[in-house]
């Protein structure tokens, strides 16, 4: 009884046979993702925020009827807290003369424009510097952290001389651990009534 074996089976036969094995094509690899370049686009696209596109976000900062084209004093108080415009050059009552001068609630973007360049020079600060830091403080109602006050909070919570109740009985006068001594009750099996001073000062033979 004969039995047909494929062409292809045979051809692999003889390939083996002979000490010749085709090699199998490469599965083509998928390529990864590429993150710096979408990281670097995500920088630009940052970077292409206008003073513009930040009037208009704070224009509407607490307020879901607002266009975006026309922004409040207080709105705009908030905006330049945010940047730290606000300081001790500029404060809240002089925003407030100046925005004053437009006998409006509102003022549109280009009276915003000549708000903040008479204020500029009212108080003798650089028009560009306010805008630059108004333009990279954020989208509305970002608190920026710096490094000092996450330090320092840092430095409050890990101050064991300030801690109370259980937890200041697991660190020792140092601010030491005290492991597992600090979190457990272990009993004196040692035969001494507690705070016993003269433990261990008797010879053996009493």
């Amino acid at each position: 009884m004969f039995v047909t074996v494929p062409v292809y089976r045979r051809a692999m036969s003889e390939e083996a046979t002979n000490g010749k094995v085709s090699p199998s094509p490469s599965p083509q690899l998928t390529q990864p993702a590429p993150t710096v370049e979408m990281g670097q686009m995500a920088i630009n696209e940052s970077s292409k925020i206008t003073f513009l596109d930040q009037f208009r976000a704070f224009s509407k900062f607490g307020d879901t009827k607002s266009d975006g084209k026309h922004i409040t004093l207080s709105q705009s108080d908030k905006w330049m807290k945010q940047a730290k415009v606000i300081d001790k050059k500029i404060t809240t009552t002089d925003t407030g003369i100046h925005f004053k001068k437009f006998k409006a609630l509102k003022i549109s973007y280009g009276d915003y424009n000549k708000f903040l360049d008479d204020l500029a020079k009212t108080r003798k600060v650089d028009l560009e510097e306010i805008k630059k830091k108004m333009i990279n403080c954020g989208s509305p109602g970002v608190t920026q952290v710096t490094a000092g006050k996450a330090a320092s909070a840092v430095e409050r919570l890990t101050d064991t001389s300030k801690y109370t109740g259980t937890h200041k009985e697991r660190f020792d006068a140092s601010g030491k651990g005290k492991g597992i001594a600090g979190r457990k009750n272990i009993v004196d099996e040692s035969g001494y009534v507690t705070g016993y001073q003269n433990k261990d000062t008797y010879p053996a033979a009493h």
